[in-house]
């Protein structure tokens, strides 16, 4: 026991180093804080989940195209970035196509959606939410809750090395362990305060009115209720809109606060018209009438086809692409609907179609490839759906189906990584464990294959996979305790 409260001493003071060694200067306030992220890692960890996050996050879609759009909002952004506390970082913008009113920022980027920029209603209002969220960046909101959750990291592994576990080898896992999962956490209500207030200041020095932040809060509730009703929903329910307005005090007080911030802010040296309102409107006009489609259409074909109604989500998307042909989500669930009636030639058509109209479309790319893999074009399939994996690393149909592919070409090597990886997302998965045994046994990796078929039996004992697992665990269990596995 004393050698344990002599490690639990070191233990302290080595966390106690960590901390201040880990301090650095808030580029807003001026303030040492606890900081054990560098500005590199921040990029780079920043530069991983992007592509994720563009297709996984609430609402999903990957980048809205519309290039002259983009050229306009992104030369506004840019603006905000050079007054920003960290103008000496890169940045890329984009609009990502989803029509769940959101904005977020991550080092290196800044996006917004596209339900978001049909409902602001001028320049300014953009500015100020996407100040806000630069500002997030600025403050390195996400840079602290990592550093947080590394020191609770290394208190965890402190305790396990008191306790008898070991600290050996933690601080190489910790930033990977715990980098990801914080960089796109909710804020804090603290947080969200600063960076409204930072999102004033940066309206101020541009020369926008600052009163549109209280219009830009007031219009993003609106099209947060607006996007709610089309779905036959209420502000009430459970659900993404809850979470985003957890950290954040009722509309009314936070309405109060900005005002207070505004004030504070002191007289403003306004250009034109301080709103850049009728150029805004211009520009988004092809970009409203498109989320319109999609409310009014597209999302609630959506809403259907997961509820498994298929018809109903068909006839909803024929009046979509009666409004709007050019939108490659549109066929892209055309495509899928076929795929579940067992037409795959239309499926194929349609999934072509959208890729056509958009080569990036990651969603018709990994449907051609799970299509291709049905038909047995194995090959096709690993083409497509490597091309898919770069889009949408983090994809796990993708990684399911690639992996099979591989397995069905005897590339049992290559199918590991892929299965595993979606074995350990989706464990309940009725084939995964079988074909990772088959690849393990291939390998000569007995103890992996045994353990793979016993997750197998233990899912889906009754289909293919599940009866060669069975009869595989008989063969197998016997060399194994030979070879001293217990």
């Amino acid at each position: 026991m004393k050698q344990n409260m002599k490690l639990f001493v070191v233990v302290l003071l080595f966390m106690v180093s960590v901390i201040f060694a880990g301090c650095a200067t808030n580029p807003v306030t001026g303030r040492s804080q606890l900081m054990l992220v560098s500005e590199s890692q921040e990029l780079e960890m920043g530069k991983n989940l992007y592509p994720n996050a563009l297709w996984a996050s609430e609402g999903g879609g990957g980048e809205y195209r519309d290039d002259r759009l983009k050229e306009y909002l992104k030369g506004v952004v840019m603006n905000i970035h050079k007054v920003s506390h960290r103008a000496n970082l890169p940045l890329d913008f984009s609009i990502q196509d989803s029509s769940v009113p959101n904005a977020w920022a991550i080092p290196g980027y800044v996006v917004i959606t596209r339900g978001l920029v049909a409902g602001l209603q001028s320049e300014a209002e953009f500015v100020f939410v996407m100040g806000h969220e630069i500002g997030h960046v600025s403050a390195r909101h996400s840079a602290s809750q990592m550093s947080y959750g590394m020191l609770q990291q290394i208190g965890l592994g402190s305790a396990n090395a008191v306790f008898g576990g070991t600290l050996a080898g933690q601080a190489g896992v910790l930033l990977g362990s715990v980098g990801s999962n914080l960089l796109m956490m909710k804020f804090s209500r603290s947080d969200e305060l600063q960076a409204d207030e930072l999102g004033v200041r940066y309206m101020v020095k541009l020369g926008y009115d600052p009163n549109n932040a209280v219009s830009a809060h007031k219009n993003l509730q609106k099209t947060a209720d607006d996007y709610l009703k089309s779905l036959g929903k209420t502000s009430e329910e459970r659900g993404f809109f809850e979470e985003l307005t957890s950290t954040h005090p009722r509309s009314s007080v936070r309405i109060e606060e900005i005002q207070e911030m505004i004030k504070a802010a002191g007289p403003v040296a306004i250009k034109g018209d301080g709103t850049n309102r009728q150029l805004y409107l211009d520009m988004t006009t092809d970009i409203r009438r498109a989320t319109e489609i999609y409310r009014e259409y597209y999302d609630k074909a959506v809403a259907e086809y997961k509820k498994k109604n298929l018809e109903t989500a068909d006839s909803l998307l024929d009046s979509a692409i009666s409004r709007d042909s050019s939108q490659a989500a549109f066929h892209t669930l055309k495509g899928i609907i076929r795929i579940h009636k067992k037409d795959h030639a239309s499926a194929e058509q349609h999934l072509n179609k959208a890729l056509a109209l958009n080569p990036e479309y990651q969603p018709a790319m990994r449907g051609l490839g799970a299509l291709s893999y049905a038909s047995g074009s194995y090959q096709r399939a690993v083409d497509l759906l490597t091309k898919s994996l770069k889009l949408f690393p983090q994809d796990a149909a993708s990684h399911f189906y690639l992996g099979m592919s591989y397995f069905r070409l005897n590339s049992y090597k290559s199918a590991v990584p892929y299965l595993k990886g979606f074995a350990e997302a989706q464990s309940s998965h009725p084939e995964v464990h079988g074909a990772l045994g088959i690849c393990y046994e291939n390998l000569n990796d007995l103890l992996s294959a045994y353990n793979s078929y016993v997750l197998q039996v233990r899912v889906a004992p009754n289909n293919e996979f599940g009866r060669h697992a069975a009869s595989r665990m008989a063969v197998l269990r016997p060399i194994l305790l030979r070879q001293g596995y217990r």
